[in-house]
Parts: structure tokens; sequence; C-alpha cells
């Protein structure tokens, strides 16, 4: 577990420097209502920053068992990040990523338009961007995280994502701002059809999550299993 303990530890430092620096230097959004707390993306790097904060004091005082394991107790930590890497780290890190470089890809202003290169250095935009998914991907490989039922999952993701929704309708309707500019320009029921399938695809993006770990963890699923059948008979 020592290599695992090492990544969570450079990984926690990676993102809390990234964090202090862009709650000190970035002023851009601050002055307005919300401050930074409306952009889904400054949202995200405090989600990743907490989380494998967390990782490294579960690496220290609680625990990180498999199924398989034939010793060793879970602990209420760990069976906390299992749940909230599953239902919000992964997909809400997954989709902040996914979702900034497709509209990027098509019209760069309607997510980062170029006057922000001047305030938002690159690295720290790659960061926040781009870095977050290989990251996810790596703490998938090495860690073994139990999925809670898929009903639980997505209640929790959705529960974020209509949180969030109402937050900046709300920004839009009390303050009238826009968080982002491509809802902006869009008509009320393009809006409609736009946040839809962006809700759908947070809940894609949570089922792709979980089959990816099934597959990537499936020898200890299948201890898991085995264990559950054991009980029962018992």
């Amino acid at each position: 577990m020592d290599t695992v303990a090492n990544a969570h530890q450079i990984i926690f430092l990676f993102y809390l420097c990234a964090a202090a620096y862009d709650i000190k230097t970035i002023t851009i959004g601050w002055s307005e209502y919300g401050g930074r707390f409306k952009f889904l993306t400054f949202i995200n790097l405090l989600i990743q920053t907490f989380y494998f904060g967390l990782a490294v004091v579960n690496d220290i005082w609680g625990s990180n068992v498999r199924p398989s394991d034939k010793k060793g107790k879970k602990t209420r930590l760990q069976s906390f990040m299992n749940t909230f890497l599953a239902a919000v780290v992964y997909p809400v890190g997954t989709f902040v990523v996914m979702t900034f470089w497709g509209i990027y890809a098509v019209d760069r202003e309607l997510v980062f338009p170029k006057r922000l290169d001047k305030i938002i250095p690159v690295w720290l935009n790659h960061i926040e961007h781009t870095t977050v998914l290989p990251i996810l991907l790596l703490e998938k490989c090495l860690v073994y995280h139990e999925y809670p039922s898929r009903k639980k999952g997505l209640g929790i993701l959705m529960g974020f994502a209509n949180s969030y929704l109402i937050w900046i309708l709300w920004i839009a309707f009390y303050a009238d701002i826009w968080v982002y500019p491509v809802l902006q320009v869009m008509e009320g029921h393009q809006r409609v059809i736009f946040i839809t399938i962006l809700m759908a695809f947070f809940m894609s993006i949570y089922i792709l999550g979980e089959s990816l770990n099934r597959f990537i963890w499936r020898k200890e699923i299948a201890a898991s299993a085995a264990k559950q059948r054991q009980k029962k008979q018992t």
C-alpha cells in the first residue's frame, strides 16, 4: 500500500497547491454574486482536493480492505470514500473534463473566452480541465472501490447535479448572470433540451464508471459475491 499512499500524498499536494493558487491569484468572479463558487470547475477542484486529502487520512488511520483480504475490517471512512468517489468525485470530475473540451472544440468563447488566457495560466487550466480524468482513472486502477447500489449512487449524483442546476438558475434570475455563455446565447426551449442532455450525460458517466470499476476489479467483486453467498448459507 506504500505505492498507493505515496500517490495519494502527491496528488493531494498537487491539487492543494492548485486550489491555493486559484483562490489567492485568480480574482475573476469573486466580486460577482456567488463568487467563484458558481463555477463547476472551481467546485470540482475543491471536491478533488477534499477527496484526495481524505485518501491520505484513510491511508494512515482508515482502511483499504478488499474482499479477497483474509484479515482487516473496512472502516466507515473507507465506506464513505467508496460512495463519495462513485457518486460524486468520479462523475463530476469526468463531466467537467469532457463537457469543457467538447464545447471548447466547437466554440471556445462559449466556455473559456480568449480574454481568460491572460488571467488563468495554461498549466492551471489543464489541472482543472485535463489532468482530472487521468488521475481519477489511476485511482480506479490502484484502489478497490465498492460501488453503492445504482439507485443510491445515481440518487446522490442527481441530487448534486440538480442542486447545482438550481444554483446557477437562481444566479441567472437573481443577479442576471449566466454562469456559462453557452446558456446565455440559447433560447428557453434550447436550454431545457441542453440541460436534459447534460443530465443524461451525467447518468451515463456514472454507469460507465460503474462498469469500468466492475471490469478492473472483477476478481475482487467475484470474491465479494462469494462471501455474501457464504454468509447467507451460514
